[in-house]
């Protein structure tokens, strides 16, 4: 491995653009926006992720590196690094939005040690703290801040996934004993892919269908003893090790099952339900749907921390792919003696900057995100609203950002060659462990299923008294009267006069109201569609009204797709008003655009088939960004900069200037040579 830290200051040769009197980029002031809301802590989480003891270890064994990951969780309770979300009365911080931005920044050292330490007390320390009460925070929390009792999060089933709803274990209570009998009823029960199950794990945090006097109260959450202190599964506890994955392999993932283990009733973690000594039930909320989706909505954390950690993920690829892209050369394509750097391409360009384009509207839009999840859980705005947006946001944005990590750095790595697929150069390692984000804490598919019905409730909502014909005019207004007679659509939908120049034909498009108007149309468009369609669903026998919604499905995840980058898209630009630097604020205005108009091109079929724009104008979105990518390119460098990363958080030996010094080594040995004539001839010349 080469020593990166001899290499910090080297910096890409600066492209002759930069010199044009073009807009400058103030990256320090630019670095602490995409910081966000909680920047200073997350700067202390930099430089925790900086430590070389808590960063992975490339080549490690499985046993390896989960023995590692363990070891390091222990360094951060050392540290006081994990407890901030926690009670202040049990020497935490009750600082929810800062605990999600520290723990996310660790996506930098390893993501299987972000990953574990979310397991621990994310979702198991969360799991007690959220929908347990007092005493059962007084009795388990403090060993699990301690780490003296590690613990699994067992809510996911092998034959259920992301159904929580329909899982099948049990938790039936004996009023004789005063004791739930937890139990796994056939194979396709067992709890997997749970954290800390294969082998570290004590005790878990079990989900389970709770059964008193014969009745089925749903989901509920139990404090369930696993193992013994020599790491033996303790009676009637059973459990497997899922080995090797396909990433985050510093984490002992296993599955576990339950033979009728008898737990106390007051080991039920009770702040939404509870039963008696007599096995009476009872529950502030009444509603047996509407109290599953509350206990499932205090867990949205572990969503909230994908998206940034995804997005850091994201951040880190582009750095080290644009870092290289700039000084790495190739091709004499403008000179017959120089060669071109790779950023100089318009393909490298295109398949770089976009993906740069859409990492920062994911970062603005996770730190509003982020302000929303604290006020929610600090009980600054905790109305059943407020906790139905937050879930809504997390279903919308978590798909977004991780298969956003997957597509950049894949492409990262295919831009940096067969130096990217060097383990030491990081992409590969953080593409196998991102991998596996598009898929916990709830599919992605799944999730923005939630979103599109959360959109069509809404939407119904509006007409909730109508009957079919004003459903009907409503849907004629939003495919024709808003298409065409609708401010800005108008004018975009029209085919006269777009002939002409590229920047004719897109001078609506750059306007920030008619990106917005597009944008939202869309989705209200495809809503209101969908909607119109399934009116009549609710009427029909069960069978038939799922064979309706299932014809709909995949329209309805494209619609909840679009909602998550509208409000991308405005997030990006309520950030973009309040940079106060002239220069930063007309390159990340070309940025803004570069994404949205991304959106535009990405979706243009639906656009020309509903009439929203002209084929001329569609037809120029692509020729314009090309023209917005050349244009940002002198500062790509700038823009990946004002991410913060220092050499010993990318540690890639491609990002640390090393390429730099081997093309400058190159040209300098070959200007010697033609200043010394002793280069060969070519064969082309020697004919002449």
């Amino acid at each position: 491995m080469v020593d990166t830290a001899a290499r910090t200051e080297a910096k890409p040769a600066t492209p002759a653009a930069r010199s044009t009197g073009g807009p400058k980029v103030d990256v320090a002031a630019l670095g602490r926006q995409l910081l966000g809301t909680w920047a200073d802590i997350r700067l202390a989480s930099r430089e925790r992720a900086a430590m070389p003891e808590l960063q992975r270890i490339e080549g490690q064994t499985m046993a390896e590196h989960r023995e590692r990951v363990l070891g390091q969780l222990k360094l951060l309770v050392e540290q006081g690094a994990v407890h901030r979300a926690f009670p202040t009365s049990l020497g935490g911080e009750d600082d929810h939005g800062g605990n999600i931005a520290a723990f996310e920044e660790l996506v930098i050292a390893d993501p299987s040690l972000q990953i574990k330490s979310g397991v621990q007390w994310g979702l198991f320390g969360a799991a007690v703290l959220h929908l347990g009460t007092k005493p059962h925070h007084e009795k388990f929390l403090p060993a699990i801040m301690s780490l003296e009792v590690p613990g699994a999060f067992a809510m996911t089933e092998i034959g259920h996934g992301s159904d929580v709803a329909a899982i099948a274990t049990t938790a039936t209570y004996d009023p004789e004993t005063e004791e739930f009998v937890i139990h796994t009823p056939f194979r396709a029960a067992w709890k997997e892919y749970l954290g800390n199950a294969g082998l570290h794990g004590k005790h878990a945090t079990v989900f389970a269908q709770l059964i008193t006097n014969g009745v089925n109260h749903g989901v509920h959450c139990f404090y369930v003893p696993i193992r013994d202190d020599e790491g033996d599964f303790l009676p009637g506890v059973g459990g497997e090790d899922d080995g090797l994955k396909g990433g985050l392999n510093g984490i002992d993932n296993g599955r576990l099952h339950f033979t009728n283990v008898r737990i106390p009733r007051e080991n039920l973690l009770n702040r939404y339900g509870d039963v008696a000594a007599d096995g009476t039930y009872s529950s502030p909320i009444q509603s047996p749907g509407r109290r599953f989706f509350t206990m499932l909505g205090t867990l949205v954390q572990g969503r909230v921390s994908l998206d940034g950690a995804a997005t850091v993920a994201s951040a880190m690829g582009l750095t080290i792919a644009i870092t290289y892209g700039n000084q790495r050369r190739q091709f004499t394509a403008s000179s017959d003696t120089e060669e071109e750097v790779l950023l100089d391409y318009q393909r490298h360009q295109r398949r770089l900057l976009p993906r740069l384009a859409t990492t920062y509207a994911q970062y603005f839009a996770h730190d509003e995100f982020l302000v929303k999840f604290d006020a929610v859980f600090s009980g600054a705005a905790d109305s059943d609203d407020d906790r139905q947006d937050l879930e809504t946001i997390a279903a919308a944005l978590k798909p977004l950002s991780t298969w956003h990590a997957l597509d950049t750095l894949q492409e990262a790595r295919e831009a940096c060659g067969g130096a990217g697929f060097i383990a030491e150069n990081r992409i590969t390692g953080l593409r196998h462990d991102l991998d596996i984000y598009v898929t916990f804490e709830g599919d992605n598919n799944v999730l923005l299923q939630l979103v599109a019905k959360r959109l069509l409730t809404d939407f119904s909502k509006q007409f909730k008294n109508a009957d079919a014909g004003a459903m009907a005019r409503y849907v004629v207004s939003q495919t024709a009267e808003r298409a065409y007679h609708g401010t800005g659509l108008r004018r975009l939908g029209q085919t006269i006069a777009d002939f002409g120049s590229t920047a004719r034909s897109v001078s609506e498009l750059r306007d920030e109201a008619s990106q917005r108007e597009l944008l939202t149309d869309r989705v209200e468009t495809m809503i209101a569609e969908i909607a119109g369609r399934l009116r009549d669903a609710r009427k029909l026998p069960k069978a038939d009204a799922a064979a309706a919604f299932n014809r709909n499905q995949n329209e309805l995840i494209e619609a909840a797709r679009a909602h998550g980058e509208l409000l991308q898209w405005e997030a990006f630009t309520r950030a973009l008003a309040r940079v106060e630097d002239e220069g930063t604020k007309q390159v990340l205005t070309w940025v803004r655009d570069l994404f949205g108009l991304g959106l535009l091109e990405k979706h243009l079929a639906w656009y020309l088939m509903h009439g929203r724009l002209s084929p001329q104008r569609a037809q120029a979105v692509g020729a314009y960004i090309d023209r917005l990518v050349e244009r940002l390119r002198p500062y790509a460098q700038d823009l990946v900069d004002a991410f913060g990363f220092r050499p010993e958080h990318l540690r890639a030996t491609i990002a640390t200037g090393i390429e730099q010094e081997r093309q400058d080594e190159a040209r300098a040995w070959f200007d010697e040579q033609r200043r010394a004539g002793t280069l060969p001839v070519p064969e082309k010349s020697a004919k002449k």
